[in-house]
C-alpha cells in the first residue's frame, strides 16, 4: 500500500525532549508525527556535521522538518542536506542577522563561554538557558522537559548558536514567532507569523493554536 501521509519531523530546542510536543495533535488521515532527539554530539563537531547524521534519522523522502528553538536552526542546516517538503521553524531565527544583540556580543567577547553550564542539573538555570524564563512555579515541568543534561552538548550548543554562520533566508521557510518571546525578541525577525501573547515556549503553552493552524501551514 502507498504511504500517502506527509511525515512531520519534530525536533525540540535545546536540552529539551520530545515531550514538549506533548500537547501539539495532527489530523492522523494526513499526517503522520514524529519526534527526534538530541545527541551528545562528537568532540569538533560542527553544527552541519550534526545536522548530517541526524538526517540519518530520517525514515521518510521528502518530509516536513519542524524545529523548535535552536532545533529550527538545526532543521534548516538540515534541509541542506536532504530534500524537505517544508521547513518550519517556531520561535527561533532565520539567519545571523536575526540573533539578538548580547549573543552577537557574545560571538566576539566569548563572554558566553564563562556561563557557568557546569550547573547543568541545576533546573531553574538550564531553563532560563533554553527557555528564556525564570521558572519556579512549574519546576517539576521543566525538569520532565529538560533532560539532556550533558554539560558537553549544553556549551556546543550555546557556542552553535552564537557563531551561527547563516546569512541568507532560506527559500520556502516558514517562521512562527511568539510576539513575547525573551531569547529572540522579535522586532530582530523579519517575515514571520506572529502569534500573540506567544513566549518562547509557546510550543508547550500555546499547543491549541498550532494544532488549530499547523494543518493549514503545512499545506499551503
Amino acid at each position: 500500500m502507498p504511504d500517502n501521509k506527509i511525515h512531520v519531523y519534530l525536533m525540540p530546542g535545546m536540552a529539551a525532549n520530545p515531550s514538549i510536543f506533548d500537547g501539539i495533535h495532527l489530523p492522523t488521515e494526513t499526517f503522520e508525527m514524529h519526534t527526534l532527539e538530541w545527541f551528545v554530539p562528537e568532540k569538533g563537531m560542527s553544527l552541519h556535521d550534526y545536522a548530517q547524521k541526524m538526517c540519518g534519522k530520517i525514515a521518510h523522502p521528502n518530509p516536513v522538518l519542524l524545529g523548535v528553538s535552536f532545533g529550527g536552526m538545526l532543521v534548516q542546516e538540515m534541509a541542506k542536506c536532504m530534500p524537505t517538503q517544508k521547513v518550519i521553524v517556531v520561535s527561533a531565527v532565520k539567519s545571523k542577522h536575526e540573533l539578538p544583540k548580547k549573543m552577537l556580543f557574545a560571538k566576539y567577547t566569548k563572554v558566553h563561554k564563562l556561563l557557568p553550564t557546569g550547573l547543568v542539573n541545576n533546573v531553574e538555570l538550564l531553563a532560563k538557558y533554553a527557555f528564556g524564563e525564570t521558572v519556579t512555579k512549574r519546576l517539576h515541568l521543566y525538569e520532565q522537559y529538560l533532560s539532556v543534561r550533558d554539560k558537553y552538548y549544553i556549551d556546543w550548543s550555546i557556542d552553535q548558536i552564537v557563531n551561527w554562520g547563516q546569512s541568507e533566508i532560506m527559500p520556502n521557510l516558514v517562521h512562527i514567532h511568539g510576539e513575547k518571546d525573551t531569547v529572540f525578541p522579535i522586532n530582530n525577525i523579519k517575515d514571520c507569523i506572529p502569534v500573540k501573547m506567544g513566549t518562547h515556549t509557546m510550543i508547550i503553552h500555546r499547543a491549541k493554536w498550532f494544532n488549530e493552524h499547523l494543518p493549514t501551514i503545512i499545506l499551503q
